[in-house]
C-alpha cells in the first residue's frame, strides 16, 4: 500500500528514519517495475539549516520545498547526477529528505540513474504518481545515524548534525 499524503506532512527529522525499510517503486514506460528497499536517507530542515537548499530562501530551484509535503524535489549536481528528495512538512516550512540509497544502489546518483529519474519528476506527487511512489513496509527498529555527506559548504554546526539515517 502506498504511503498516504499526510505521512509526508511530518517534520523531516521525524519522517526520515520512518522511511528506512519502506519500498521505493519505479514503474517504467514498458510497465515493468523496480522495487527497492530504502536503506539510507538524509534530512534537510528549512531556512535555518545551513546545509539545506532553502538556507537562502525561496528560489525557482527549491520552490517545491515550500509546498505541502508529499512532492518530489529533484536537482542536478555536478552537471550529471539527479538527486531524489521527498518534500516534507507544511506549506512555507521548506524541508526535504534526500534518498541516498535503496536496494543495491548505494549513493544517490547511482540510485537515480538506475531508476531513470530526471527533472521531469520535479513536483510530482508521491501519493498520486503513476511513475514513482513509496509503499509501506514494517518499521525498522534498529538504524544508525551519522553526519550528512557532501555538505562541505555548510557551517560546522550543520556539518556535524547526525541527520543521516541508514540501515
Amino acid at each position: 500500500m502506498r504511503l498516504l499524503e499526510n505521512i509526508y506532512q511530518q517534520d523531516a527529522l521525524t519522517l526520515a528514519p520512518l522511511l528506512l525499510g519502506k519500498i521505493l517503486v519505479r514503474k517504467f514506460e514498458d510497465g515493468s517495475e523496480l522495487r527497492l528497499t530504502i536503506n539510507e536517507v538524509e534530512a534537510y530542515r528549512g531556512e535555518d539549516d545551513g546545509a539545506c537548499h532553502a538556507r537562502f530562501g525561496k528560489t525557482e530551484r527549491n520552490s517545491i520545498m515550500y509546498q505541502e509535503g508529499g512532492s518530489i524535489y529533484m536537482f542536478l549536481i555536478y552537471g550529471m547526477y539527479w538527486m531524489l528528495n521527498v518534500v516534507t512538512g507544511s506549506i512555507d516550512h521548506p524541508q526535504a529528505i534526500l534518498i541516498r540509497g535503496a536496494g543495491r544502489y548505494n549513493g544517490p546518483g547511482k540510485l537515480t540513474k538506475a531508476l531513470k529519474l530526471d527533472k521531469s519528476f520535479y513536483g510530482e506527487n508521491l501519493s498520486r504518481s503513476e511513475r514513482l511512489w513509496i509503499e509501506d513496509a514494517p518499521m525498522i527498529e534498529s538504524f544508525q545515524t551519522s553526519p550528512r555527506i557532501g555538505i562541505d559548504y555548510a557551517p560546522l554546526e550543520w556539518k556535524i548534525k547526525h541527520w543521516r539515517f541508514f540501515i
